[in-house]
């Protein structure tokens, strides 16, 4: 499974979650870093990544355009601090992955993770 983090998602956390195993890049690395949204969602979906962002335009786009992939995590928590953010993904990436490879938009806060399958 192949990750492709949102330009508001730190480096720091990138690099954190490279060096735990997990497959992710960030869209600079590959994409300008003033893409559009539109474009990150369907580059994601051609090239088969999940989209890690904490950007609520994703989730509207994914279902007004009733999309069944890309999957889509949505970093919810009241402390952006990529510290707090990296141990929040690092607890829950195992426990969805199943999910994601399945297609479902994935809404994370301080304690809940909400799922909800694509297409919405």
């Amino acid at each position: 499974m192949r990750f492709l983090a949102d330009m508001n998602i730190s480096p720091k956390t990138v690099e954190a979650l490279q060096q735990h195993g997990w497959n992710i890049i960030r869209v600079s690395d590959i994409l300008p870093a003033n893409t559009p949204d539109y474009v990150i969602l369907e580059f994601a979906r051609n090239n088969s990544y999940v989209i890690i962002t904490q950007d609520l335009d994703f989730s509207a786009m994914i279902a007004l355009g009733g999309h069944s992939y890309p999957s889509l995590i949505t970093i919810r928590l009241l402390d952006s601090d990529p510290n707090i953010v990296t141990k929040r993904l690092l607890e829950i990436l195992p426990e969805i992955s199943y999910n994601l490879l399945e297609g479902c938009v994935v809404t994370v806060e301080e304690v809940n993770v909400r799922i909800r399958r694509l297409p919405i």
